[in-house]
């Protein structure tokens, strides 16, 4: 595929991305206008994006098999299109139940569109324009935290929650019209064998399970007045799971998730310390507005005004991307970026309610510069020295493994400011700004400890991707 290609279908699939990220993170900021509508509170309205998360735990490793069987195109399209039915659903919700159900169901759109997305660029992407590729695809997960909140408050203000859900259908009818133009039909698949590639039922039931007891178990974390064992007890057991996943798969010969892909030593370590990375990135956008709100008293409005210079930042970063990729190695630049995103995590954890606002924005637009970095060479890294027959695979596993660090950079948050609290010996759920220090340090110093990890690198690592061909 020439390059032009390569960079359409990016732009197309990073519509979709933003999309269901602007989604997942506007509709936290409604919870409490949303409660009062169904007549209910914001504790038992959380199911609603709990059961988002569980269903895309459940269904991301379900988009490897299915995009293999009926197209990368076709599927990524009717994801999409069952995104606007499940959007349109859920604002016309007149009460928690029926929001529990649709959200279910666009969680189940949402894990056949990021996977199946990021899919139908690999595919027609050549490894020396991965960079590129996953420079695009790569924007909305850092963006889309930032945004959200404030397209949110404002919908929920000034029209309606329901807008909020309203607003995804133009734009998902924009993307399957610029999807079916540019992603390209695949050719038939030759031999019995790809076309009839069984359903694994165990691999399904196992992983779903698994995953989703992840995820509702790291959803336990943050609530105040559920008790630490039980949400430690919930993700232990789910790992033990895990582990019976990974043995079936082995003895399966096709299973639904591959774990086979581990033993590709960059892939792995971008699984690996790369979720540590992730979850440091992800605390983040978690802590920090939070700060602002209750250890400065600024407003929710103020707050997402603030926080929108860590996205002039990662967007800043964007157009440097591809060119520190080319000529430094991946190593380098996850061994000295990965120290800077820890460094300015504990800058942040230094900021006061009295301090210039030009300081705290010249801190947020320095981590956003990092942190996209970061995030957009891991997501390169991890499949430059994947072998084409091998991509679906790995594809299907690093999205299930996104998706669960995703959520333990918030509970790895949340965890820390409650320590943080306890140890201030302040009151439980009225935190102060000692409390956000701590919570900061905590997050900085795992970032730091980490960075070992990126020294079982070799030097060559990802060259596949970083050295263009002669003539290109």
């Amino acid at each position: 595929m020439d390059k032009k290609t390569t960079i359409r279908v990016s732009l197309v699939v990073a519509i979709a991305f933003f999309m269901q990220f602007l989604d997942t993170t506007a509709v936290n900021t409604a919870i409490p206008v949303m409660a009062d509508a169904f007549a209910t509170d914001v504790v038992h309205l959380s199911t609603g994006v709990t059961s988002y998360l569980m269903a895309l735990a459940i269904f991301i490793p379900v988009s490897g098999w299915i995009a293999d069987r009926f197209g990368t195109r076709k599927v990524f399209c009717g994801a999409i299109a069952f995104f606007i039915l499940s959007s349109v659903l859920c604002g016309t919700s007149q009460n928690l139940v029926q929001f529990v159900v649709y959200r279910i169901m666009q969680g189940m759109a949402g894990a056949m569109m990021s996977p199946v997305g990021r899919l139908a660029v690999l595919k027609v992407t050549p490894k020396e324009e991965l960079p590129t590729a996953m420079n695009y695809i790569t924007i909305p997960a850092l963006v889309a935290p930032i945004v959200g909140p404030l397209v949110g408050g404002y919908l929920t203000t000034f029209w309606s929650w329901r807008w909020i859900f309203y607003l995804n259908v133009p734009i998902s009818i924009a993307c399957i019209l610029l999807a079916w133009r540019y992603i390209p039909e695949e050719e038939p698949r030759k031999g019995r064998t790809a076309a009839k590639k069984p359903f694994d039922w165990g691999g399904f039931v196992l992983s779903g399970t698994a995953l989703a007891g992840f995820m509702y178990g790291v959803e336990l974390f943050s609530k105040a007045n559920v008790p630490y064992w039980v949400s430690l007890a919930t993700v232990l057991g789910s790992l033990v799971v895990l582990f019976f996943n990974v043995w079936h798969s082995g003895r399966t010969a096709a299973p639904l998730i591959d774990y086979t892909v581990m033993k590709v030593r960059t892939y792995a370590i971008t699984i690996w310390v790369g979720s540590v990375s992730r979850i440091v990135i992800g605390a983040f956008p978690y802590l920090v507005p939070l700060m602002f709100q209750e250890g400065f008293g600024l407003s929710p409005f103020e707050s997402g005004l603030l926080f929108l210079s860590t996205m002039v930042g990662n967007l800043s970063m964007k157009s440097a991307t591809v060119w520190i990729i080319r000529h430094f190695k991946f190593r380098s630049i996850l061994l000295v970026n990965g120290f800077l995103v820890a460094l300015f995590t504990l800058f942040t954890a230094l900021l006061l309610p009295d301090t210039p606002v030009w300081i705290i924005v010249v801190t947020l637009f320095c981590s956003g510069l990092v942190r996209s970095m970061q995030f957009s060479s891991l997501t390169t890294l991890a499949f430059a020295d994947i072998a084409e027959r091998k991509m679906t695979s790995a594809n299907t596993l690093y999205s299930t493994v996104q998706q669960m660090s995703t959520g333990m950079g918030i509970a790895v948050g949340a965890v820390a400011l409650r320590f943080a609290n306890l140890i201030d010996g302040g009151v439980a759920g009225h935190y102060t700004v000692p409390d956000f220090r701590l919570a900061f340090i905590f997050v900085a110093a795992v970032g730091f400890l980490h960075l070992f990890g990126y020294t079982l690198l070799r030097p060559s690592a990802g060259n596949a991707v970083r050295i263009r061909k002669s003539g290109k």
